[in-house]
Protein backbone atom coordinates (compact mmCIF):
# COMPACT_ATOMS: atom_id res chain seq x y z
CA UNK A 1 0.00 0.00 0.00
CA UNK A 2 1.21 3.32 -0.83
CA UNK A 3 2.11 5.79 1.70
CA UNK A 4 -0.60 8.82 0.78
CA UNK A 5 1.03 11.44 3.24
CA UNK A 6 2.34 14.69 1.70
CA UNK A 7 4.36 17.71 2.68
CA UNK A 8 2.33 20.81 3.19
CA UNK A 9 3.65 23.88 1.56
CA UNK A 10 4.63 25.74 4.37
CA UNK A 11 6.77 22.91 5.10
CA UNK A 12 8.06 22.33 1.67
CA UNK A 13 8.77 25.73 1.49
CA UNK A 14 11.06 25.60 4.76
CA UNK A 15 12.71 22.86 3.78
CA UNK A 16 13.76 24.34 0.82
CA UNK A 17 14.79 27.37 2.36
CA UNK A 18 16.76 24.96 4.68
CA UNK A 19 18.78 23.36 1.50
CA UNK A 20 19.63 26.52 -0.03
CA UNK A 21 20.70 27.63 3.32
CA UNK A 22 24.51 27.10 3.43
CA UNK A 23 24.64 27.47 6.86
CA UNK A 24 22.06 24.28 7.74
CA UNK A 25 24.09 20.90 9.35
CA UNK A 26 24.00 17.94 6.63
CA UNK A 27 21.26 16.15 9.19
CA UNK A 28 19.17 19.39 8.43
CA UNK A 29 19.72 19.12 4.77
CA UNK A 30 18.46 15.30 5.01
CA UNK A 31 15.64 15.96 6.95
CA UNK A 32 15.27 19.39 4.18
CA UNK A 33 15.43 16.61 1.21
CA UNK A 34 12.89 13.86 2.66
CA UNK A 35 10.32 16.31 3.05
CA UNK A 36 10.83 17.43 -0.36
CA UNK A 37 10.79 14.42 -1.41
CA UNK A 38 6.92 13.57 -0.21
CA UNK A 39 5.71 16.34 -1.82
CA UNK A 40 3.08 16.52 -4.61
CA UNK A 41 4.41 15.86 -7.98
CA UNK A 42 3.47 18.56 -10.56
Amino acid sequence: MANKKQTSKAVASKASKALKDGRSSARTKSIAGSALSQTRKK
